[in-house]
């Protein structure tokens, strides 16, 4: 897996971590116990820190990158495939939908969905426990029950999958 140590700073990744032997972390980045990093997905720390909490998982493709500060991926967060996540607190167990962005200064609240190919501007905080739909994400609804269902046990999912991946992932 490339990790890149950037003035003198290195990713610190936990050891029941998962990181995808395409994944490319940079700088001053914090894997904890039980996150995976998926194939393609940039985490670039130059500026500040980044910081992905226990069980979270960020999928294919994705970049995430932080200004000056903390760049805070909560426990149990699932980023989904090519998510731009900049500079923001994605709090407990939240869904960011394939193909959105969430921008600087932004926060996410806990068990929240930001729907496929939302963009959240610069500084929107999105309540806990809803939907946010739209570019820009304006409009916040209650979890249905399918929404629900995938706040809740998709991080599980992701666990599982970096376990098999960890054990039956090898070059050919």
């Amino acid at each position: 897996m490339p990790l890149f140590s950037f003035e003198g700073l290195s990713p610190q990744v936990h050891p029941d971590a998962w990181i995808a032997p395409t994944a490319t972390l940079i700088g001053d980045v914090v894997v904890e116990k039980d996150a995976s990093i998926w194939f393609g997905a940039v985490i670039r720390a130059d500026f500040g820190r980044i910081v992905i909490r226990e069980g979270a998982n960020i999928q294919d493709n994705s970049v995430i990158h932080v200004n000056d500060g903390v760049c805070e991926v909560g426990k149990n967060v699932t980023v989904g495939h090519q998510c731009l996540v900049h500079d923001c607190t994605i709090e407990e167990q939240a869904l960011i939908g394939n193909g959105s962005t969430v921008l600087d200064k932004a926060k996410i609240g806990a068990r929240a969905l930001v729907a496929a190919g939302a963009t959240v501007t610069p500084a929107t905080e999105v309540p806990p426990e809803v939907i946010a739909m739209g570019s820009p994400a304006k409009k916040f609804v209650p979890l249905t029950d399918s929404a629900r269902m995938w706040v809740e046990h998709n991080a599980a999912i992701y666990q599982e999958l970096a376990r098999r991946h960890r054990a039956g992932t090898k070059p050919v």
